[in-house]
């Protein structure tokens, strides 16, 4: 399968080939996943946990294609995580004060808030891969 654009001879990795038509985009794309990765209070494993039960709901072959999400040996914050995760993609809508309340039992409200924007922003990047058809494999020239 052939991207729905061509990507642009700008960035590293084929997500950021495709952003790289405005490098400026790009550049701060990359810096709010990095931020993501290295300034919250969830660990990178969280996240990463987080990230790959979202790859599988938006559909992304690109992130797919780095593994499912683990089933076992999860601690009760990566469980929580990925279980908030999986509601926000069958109905974000339906996410109740319940919801928090449960989280707040092991995450604090600064870390509710990035795991919120972490879930939003992952979700848009797979979204965006899902429709310009980015699949694994591809090849990056620069």
């Amino acid at each position: 399968m052939k991207t729905r654009i061509n990507l642009s001879p700008n960035g590293e990795t084929p997500f950021q080939k495709l952003l790289g038509y405005n490098q400026d985009l790009m550049q701060k794309w990359a810096g709010l996943e990095e931020t993501f990765f290295t300034c919250t209070g969830l660990s990178p494993e969280l996240l990463e946990q987080v990230r790959r039960t979202l790859a599988f709901g938006n559909q992304c072959q690109y992130c797919m294609a780095k593994g499912k999400p683990k089933t076992e040996n999860l601690n009760q914050r990566e469980e929580l995580a990925s279980a908030f995760a999986e509601l926000f993609l069958l109905d974000h809508l339906s996410i109740n004060d319940g919801h928090f309340e449960v989280l707040r039992e092991v995450f604090s409200d600064k870390e509710i808030v990035e795991l919120c924007a972490f879930v939003c922003f992952i979700t848009g990047a797979q979204r965006l891969g899902a429709v310009m058809n980015l699949t694994p494999g591809l090849k990056v020239q620069n």
